[in-house]
């Protein structure tokens, strides 16, 4: 599997954290990979095979592109073969205002929006293999719609302090850090993305220990539940195993024997 990503651009920051490139080869992936939950939407173009996923008991194929919101549970796509994938890792507070549609709580459905004349474009680069040229592209895209739409600074500042805090922050503290009322910050926050800020600190603080244990799968986990503001190491599991279904330690054992093949920087999708 082949991995590569860019940065967001400052004058992106408030709305999308980066935009990512992953390749797999059939072999790799005919059991499905696994997408598991964090704290981010996720705009999904896909270029080769075509890209399932499985509902009411069949396989139902997704549209490129397609949009990953929230999860609360680990779901798993189905590559016919080689697929590859072009992503861009949106802030769940920021994303349906900068395209300008309804929020939608779909853990993962197909929209409309101009975007998708993309596709073409980035399908020829991806044939090309010029991945820099497509990352470029869709960077810049956003780059002049975020142009044209002001920023929502109560917004900007809450998820500023959620994403600095990993997600530990009560609603209080970060209403204050929004200067807003607790109030109007889950009223606006609902509004923007369909979920509340408790919502989207538990995927945070999730995504934070789940990164954690990838990188380093001998780390602490009493240390990092006690990071996280958790009472112990079973309040920690409790949570980690509710976005999961499995607990950190086995998460861990996991991460120890899975790093030949999933990057130890992109932990989101691991082959199931």
């Amino acid at each position: 599997m082949h991995h590569q990503d860019i940065e967001s651009p400052e004058k992106l920051q408030d709305a999308i954290q980066g935009f990512w490139y992953v390749r797999w080869d059939g072999e790799e992936s005919q059991d499905g990979f696994e997408v598991m939950p964090d704290g981010h939407a996720e705009i999904i173009f896909h270029f080769g095979s075509g890209c399932s996923i499985a509902r009411n008991g069949s396989l139902q194929p997704l549209p490129s592109p397609f949009m990953v919101g929230l999860l609360n549970e680990p779901v798993v796509f189905y590559p016919e073969s080689r697929l590859e994938i072009i992503g861009i890792k949106c802030l769940p507070w920021a994303v349906f205002d900068l395209l300008d549609l309804p929020f939608g709580k779909e853990r993962v459905h197909a929209f409309e929006h101009p975007i998708a004349r993309l596709q073409s474009a980035l399908n020829t680069f991806i044939l090309d293999g010029k991945i820099d040229e497509a990352l470029e592209l869709v960077k810049q895209y956003f780059l002049n719609v975020r142009s044209g739409i002001a920023a929502n600074t109560m917004l900007y500042k809450a998820g500023a302090a959620l994403r600095k805090a990993n997600g530990t922050l009560a609603v209080s503290e970060v209403a204050a850090a929004a200067h807003s009322t607790i109030r109007t910050l889950e009223r606006n926050f609902k509004r923007s993305s369909g979920h509340t800020v408790k919502d989207v600190s538990g995927l945070m603080r999730f995504e934070h220990a789940r990164n954690q244990l990838w990188r380093y799968p001998d780390a602490n986990i009493s240390g990092l539940a006690h990071e996280l503001g958790c009472t112990d190491q079973s309040h920690l599991n409790r949570e980690f195993k509710r976005y999961s279904g499995t607990t950190a330690a086995a998460f861990a054992r996991k991460a120890r024997t899975g790093k030949d093949a999933v990057s130890a920087d992109f932990v989101a999708f691991v082959l199931s």
